[in-house]
């Protein structure tokens, strides 16, 4: 008995706060939290001939929401906007979001995880939102291409150094 009183899984306190001190990231809920698809010049879009040109406008932001349990809300903001012709086809906006659990991180790689992986791992469900969206309201089935949040991150701290006045950790992001 013990050697059972010494072993990690007893609940040794030593071994309970070596554990509490190591990094934890988890994925606790993923939601949209804002939604829309207008299509403003339907249905006379459909009986033009189809010369779709997309645009895409994407954004990041995050937060804490209890820092004491490590908890924050990180947004993916995608704006879709299809011409035809020169006429709006169809706009999508949403925010698909998260919370997520980040404990034991240093700020710069909690800053990296709330500004790159996390928006990330939103994309695909917002992606699929935006695809499901065009091809019911009509339209050619979109796939948007996946991103590269990494690259975007970098690129926005390469921005907040040269800015000077800003915070070069800050999350938010815009592309």
């Amino acid at each position: 008995m013990t050697e059972e009183k010494n072993s990690p899984k007893s609940g040794n306190g030593a071994a309970q706060a070596e554990q509490s001190d190591r990094p934890d990231f988890s994925i606790q809920k993923v939601f949209i939290k804002d939604l829309s698809f207008e299509s403003p010049e339907s249905p006379e879009v459909f009986m033009r001939e189809w010369k779709g040109e997309t645009n895409i406008q994407l954004n990041t932001n995050a937060r804490p929401i209890d820092e004491a349990a490590g908890a924050f809300e990180v947004e993916l903001g995608l704006t879709v906007t299809t011409e035809s012709d020169g006429k709006t086809a169809y706009l999508v906006e949403i925010k698909q979001a998260g919370v997520f659990i980040l404990r034991n991180f240093a700020e710069d790689q909690r800053n990296h995880l709330l500004g790159a992986y996390c928006p990330n791992v939103l994309f695909p469900f917002a992606r699929e939102t935006v695809a499901d969206l065009v091809l019911k309201g009509g339209f050619p089935q979109l796939l948007l291409q996946p991103v590269n949040f990494e690259s975007l991150y970098a690129q926005h701290l390469q921005e907040q150094k040269q800015q000077a006045g800003g915070d070069p950790a800050e999350p938010t992001q815009q592309a």
